[in-house]
């Protein structure tokens, strides 16, 4: 185990640790850790480059804001099945996916009804109570103000690694059997007619 306070050797684990996953995930689990030790969130400031082959040798900026989605190609992506999945999509639309100058740290009842209205979806009879029940299920933190809300590492977990659900298979499968049964029964009653003869 390496000294604690060997700066240097912890940079090194953390870099191998995460070698093998693309920038995106590597971001997101840097969030996930920075959270887990109670640091601040780091602010993506702008990067600078200089570009040799310009006229003029002026900084060019580069920012994340490329990667937005609009809201209604994001949730059809994800697919959430209940209210509390569809609040956690919403939340973290808002927090990562979406333009620059729509982007909000939390999210309220209104965003939550926007939302249906954007995304062609049955309005929520209590939208606070739904954002309620996703915090009790640890997908949503509450807010500095009362009923405001935002996603947390379970709930951004929830929506980056789990959504969409896999459709369930399994459940097809068990309706087929019983024809299968039948069939075996209907063969094995036709074997009998014909070795009793």
């Amino acid at each position: 185990m390496a000294n604690p306070s060997d700066d240097l050797e912890a940079v090194r684990t953390i870099v191998a640790a995460l070698q093998g996953f693309d920038e995106k995930d590597q971001e997101r689990i840097i969030r996930w850790a920075r959270e887990k030790l109670g640091l601040l969130t780091s602010v993506t400031a702008p990067v600078t480059t200089y570009q040799p082959n310009t006229p003029t040798n002026a900084p060019t900026e580069i920012r994340s804001e490329s990667r937005s989605t609009d809201i209604g190609t994001f949730v059809k992506s994800k697919n959430p099945v209940s209210d509390v999945q569809f609040a956690a999509t919403i939340a973290y639309y808002y927090r990562f996916e979406a333009s620059e100058n729509e982007r909000k740290e939390t999210i309220a009842s209104a965003d939550l009804q926007e939302a249906c209205r954007k995304v062609n979806r049955k309005r929520l009879n209590d939208p606070a109570d739904t954002l309620n029940n996703a915090y009790k299920l640890g997908l949503l933190d509450k807010g500095a103000e009362r009923g405001y809300y935002s996603i947390n590492s379970v709930g951004e977990n929830l929506v980056a690694m789990t959504l969409p659900q896999q459709t369930q298979t399994p459940v097809s499968a068990h309706s087929r059997k019983p024809k299968t049964k039948v069939t075996i029964k209907k063969s094995g009653k036709h074997n009998a007619v014909k070795s009793s003869k």
